[in-house]
């Protein structure tokens, strides 16, 4: 059964401090799914909203845990994957449509599925907004 670490239901009562952060949820490795789903829920959170820099470093360390979990635990290799098969994968496995992926990189609700379609291409902020929300790498949004 999972257990919710938000302690927060808005942005705005989201801790501004690192050690604040901390209290809510210890960063550590990860061992089970049920660490990775804890994790992964704060950095969805957290992803897309205007941090400040111990939110920052707080959102960096646990995507970086959850990519070295996942990394352990996913059978795919990236590197076979084009950037658009993996962006594809990547909102198949977590529920999420062109309209999702608009909001996540925080465009107009069209350009997800302009991007899915290949009308579009990926900046390199969109890369980077997708490799923290999906705590992978964002070089493997390129081509």
């Amino acid at each position: 059964m999972k257990t919710s670490k938000l302690a927060w239901k808005s942005f705005a009562e989201v801790p501004r401090t690192y050690e604040a952060l901390c209290q809510v949820h210890l960063p550590r490795p990860l061992h089970d799914k049920i660490d990775l789903e804890n994790a992964t829920e704060i950095v969805d959170f957290l992803a897309g909203h205007d941090l400040n820099a111990d939110q920052e470093d707080y959102l960096d360390l646990l995507s970086d845990l959850v990519e070295e979990y996942e990394e352990e635990q996913t059978p795919f290799k990236t590197a076979r994957l084009s950037g658009l098969a993996a962006l594809n994968y990547l909102l198949k496995e977590n529920d999420l449509n062109p309209t999702g992926l608009s909001r996540i990189l925080g465009v107009d609700r069209t350009l997800g599925g302009k991007i899915l379609r290949g009308e579009r291409s990926l900046t390199v902020d969109h890369m980077k907004k997708l490799g923290r929300r999906f705590a992978v790498d964002p070089g493997i949004f390129v081509a």
